[in-house]
């Protein structure tokens, strides 16, 4: 039976570290909302030296600010075991009676909570900086897709966190030589649909990719946002996969323990 009192408490003390530790080095938060606009700024004036509509430079805005969650989960979420092993404390994890499910958890709250001071200052500098229109046509729906959209990515983290131990190194070398592609396939900075149906059909397993397109046309209108599909629909397929990553996440973790009991080698640093 699951101890749901113990495992609210393993989420609180895995988020408790994260949302604190990120107030001791106030330096860092300067970096991490400076630096991802110079970026942003860089897609904004290449647009506008194409005379693109100002639209696109709204897109820019949008995607800069969720490079924040992608990010978060990529490194802070999915290496997060990975990185326990290397320092050792992975035996504790293992060997402590809650979910490691809980723990993930705390971990995404933990970080959802700093990545989204990140997010919200480079919305709020990126708007104000580069004049962007933006008008809310459904304020619930772009709440909701915004939720469901982080609940799918970081359900993907917790289920790539299993990959991530189980292959070490190599899995970290693939995400870096993946991160770009997914930049582009996700349609980050521009609109998905301009890659074609199928190829915006097949970039659609990653959580963002509708998300994005689903929160432009909110802000932007369905016209004006080039959407890919309807914001409905955009938003069922992202519950759906909440749910399979999340599913997918417990059983990836259940196996990773049944390899480590089986096979004795998961909390070494040799694979």
């Amino acid at each position: 039976m699951i101890d749901w009192s113990l495992n609210l408490r393993a989420v609180v003390g895995r988020a408790y570290p994260r949302v604190v530790g990120g107030f001791r080095e106030p330096s860092w938060l300067i970096f991490d909302i400076l630096l991802p606009l110079l970026g942003i700024a860089a897609f904004v004036y290449y647009y506008k030296a194409m005379n693109a509509p100002e639209v696109f430079a709204g897109f820019v805005i949008i995607g800069g600010t969720m490079t924040a969650y992608w990010l978060n989960v990529l490194w802070s979420m999915a290496a997060q075991f990975y990185w326990e092993k290397e320092v050792g404390n992975l035996q504790l994890y293992l060997i402590a009676p809650m979910s490691r499910m809980s723990v993930l958890a705390g971990m995404a709250l933990g970080g959802m909570f700093f990545t989204t001071v990140r997010a919200v200052s480079t919305l709020i500098l990126g708007v104000v900086i580069f004049q962007i229109d933006m008008t809310v046509y459904s304020p619930i729906l772009l709440i909701s897709v915004f939720i469901f959209t982080l609940i799918a990515l970081y359900g993907m983290g917790m289920m790539f966190s299993s990959l991530y131990l189980l292959y070490g190194r190599g899995a970290w070398h693939t995400s870096n030589l993946l991160q770009e592609p997914i930049y582009f396939l996700s349609g980050f900075y521009f609109p998905v649909r301009a890659l074609g149906f199928w190829v915006a059909v097949s970039a659609s397993i990653v959580p963002i990719t509708l998300g994005l397109d689903a929160m432009r046309q909110l802000l932007f209108g369905p016209d004006q946002a080039m959407g890919f599909l309807p914001v409905e629909v955009e938003l069922a397929v992202i519950v759906a996969l909440a749910a399979v990553f999340l599913i997918g996440a417990r059983y990836a973790l259940r196996y990773m323990e049944y390899l480590g009991k089986r096979e004795g080698r998961l909390t070494l640093r040799w694979q």
